[in-house]
C-alpha cells in the first residue's frame, strides 16, 4: 500500500513542476500589475479610474474557468487575431491567471493604502518628504503589512486554482492524477494529489505566518 502510494507520488511529480511554474509566474506577474492597477484606481484621472474599475469588475465578476477558455480557445476567434495571437496551453493559462489575480491584488492593495491614516501624509509633508518618498517609505510598507493576511489567503487560493488548468489540457498535478486513475483503475492518485496541494499550502501558510510576525510593528 505504502509502496503504491510512493510510486504514484513519483508519477505525479511530473505535474508538480507545471503547478509550481504557474504559481510562481502568477505571483511574480500579478502582484506588480495589481499594484500598478491600484495606483490607477486611486489616482486623480477619472478616465483611468473608470477603465481600472471596469477591468477589475470584469476579472472578478467572471469565473476564472471561463477566462481560461477565452484566452486559450477564444482569442483566435477575435476578428483579425486568428494568425496573430496563438498561445500554447501553458502560456494561455499563465496569462489568464496573471490578469485575474492582478484584479484581486489591486483591491487588496487599495484597501491597504486606504487604511493608512491621513495624518501620516500630513506628517510626511511637514518633515519634508516628497510624494514619492512618502509613498515608498511610509505608505507602501504599511500597506504591505496590513495586506499580508489577504495576500496569504489569495496565495493559498491560487495553489488550489491551478487545478483548473486541466480543462485546457495543461499537465499539472490533477491532470496526472486523473490520468493515473484512468490508466490503473486505482483511486489512490487523488489522495496523493491532495497531499501535494496540502504540502504547498502548508509551506505558504508558514511563510506568511513568519512574515506577519516579522512585520508586526
Amino acid at each position: 500500500m505504502l509502496k503504491n502510494f510512493f510510486d504514484i507520488a513519483i508519477l505525479l511529480t511530473d505535474g508538480v513542476k507545471y503547478t509550481l511554474a504557474l504559481f510562481a509566474v502568477t505571483i511574480v506577474g500579478s502582484m506588480p500589475l495589481g499594484l500598478l492597477l491600484t495606483f490607477m484606481r486611486i489616482g486623480k484621472s477619472t478616465i483611468l479610474r473608470g477603465i481600472t474599475s471596469f477591468y477589475v469588475y470584469i476579472m472578478r465578476g467572471t469565473p476564472l474557468l471561463l477566462q481560461l477558455y477565452f484566452f486559450y480557445y477564444g482569442l483566435p476567434f477575435i476578428p483579425g487575431m486568428k494568425n496573430v495571437i496563438v498561445l500554447d496551453r501553458l502560456t494561455a493559462a499563465m496569462l489568464a491567471f496573471v490578469l485575474n489575480y492582478a484584479a484581486y491584488f489591486c483591491e487588496i492593495f487599495r484597501g491597504g493604502i486606504i487604511s493608512v491614516d491621513k495624518g501620516q501624509y500630513e506628517a510626511a509633508r511637514v518633515l519634508g518628504f516628497s510624494k514619492v518618498q512618502t509613498l515608498f517609505k511610509i505608505v507602501l510598507p504599511q500597506m504591505l503589512r496590513v495586506s499580508l493576511p489577504s495576500i496569504a489567503n489569495e496565495s493559498i487560493t491560487l495553489v488550489k486554482d491551478t487545478a483548473l488548468v486541466t480543462v485546457i489540457g495543461v499537465t499539472e498535478i490533477l491532470y496526472f492524477a486523473k490520468a493515473t486513475v484512468n490508466r490503473q483503475a486505482v483511486f489512490t492518485a487523488y489522495p496523493v494529489a491532495a497531499v501535494f496541494y496540502l504540502l504547498m499550502t502548508y509551506i505558504i501558510t508558514k511563510l506568511f505566518d513568519y512574515l506577519e510576525r516579522k512585520y508586526s510593528f
